[in-house]
């Protein structure tokens, strides 16, 4: 179960102790279990310092606190506070990550034909860059016609490999299964089935999807259709 630590002080010396997270991050490299941390100053009170830490567990976290530089840090921490810190231990039961669940949603959508979800997810004015496709499509009607091709074209579902998602985008990696059914791109449907590998980034704005980033192998695709010499 994930576990979260959350360290409340009051300093003005900011500055300073985020220098001493940068040497404690610098010292326990390789060793430190924490997998993310934010140091954040409440807005009513600037001295008001809230320090919180993300755990796989609550026994990774433990091991953390027994690195001696966490010890030493800690020690000079309190050294900058006007009161010694307070502690709260938390255990995550909801971990919910919306714009990561909106990016799987439509894929998944998409992949089953339903194209009205591209204007329920998609900001009116999205910016769709796709590497496989010459210029970039400007707006959801622009997107839909592109995502029309595909659909029209093969039976297909998109396997999410992994997702990371950081400040306002997400980045997908996905594995598509697709059989052809109709012509695409000038060929005749072959019947066959493929497979393709990519990834997707998406960059959110008031919880729509408002652009895109595409990158994936579609030498290997034209391989597989039969529209490459050596397939």
């Amino acid at each position: 179960m994930t576990f979260v630590q959350i360290i409340e002080c009051k300093t003005d010396r900011l500055d300073d102790l985020n220098r001493l997270m940068d040497t404690w991050a610098e010292q326990t490299r390789g060793r430190r279990t924490a997998g993310h941390a934010m140091v954040t100053t409440n807005r009513a009170d600037s001295k008001h310092v809230v320090e919180i830490v993300e755990f796989a567990s609550y026994e990774e976290a433990m091991q953390n606190s027994h690195l001696p530089e966490t010890d030493r840090i800690f020690r000079e921490m309190v050294a900058l506070c006007e009161e010694p810190p307070t502690f709260t231990d938390l255990d995550v039961v909801r971990d919910a990550q919306f714009n990561k669940a909106t990016a799987t949603r439509l894929l998944g959508e998409v992949s089953r034909g339903n194209l009205d979800v591209i204007d329920e997810l998609m900001a009116a004015d999205y910016c769709d860059h796709d590497f496989a496709s010459e210029g970039d499509a400007m707006g959801t009607a622009a997107f839909k016609e592109r995502c029309g091709g595909y659909v029209g074209a093969f039976d297909f579902t998109f396997e999410i490999e992994s997702q990371i998602a950081e400040g306002d985008e997400v980045a997908t990696r996905w594995t598509w299964h697709a059989t052809q059914k109709a012509d695409f791109m000038g060929m005749p449907s072959t019947g066959k089935s493929v497979v393709g590998r990519g990834t997707t980034t998406f960059r959110f704005a008031d919880g729509m999807i408002k652009e895109g980033w595409w990158q994936w192998d579609v030498m290997g695709l034209m391989r597989q259709l039969g529209m490459m010499p050596g397939s």
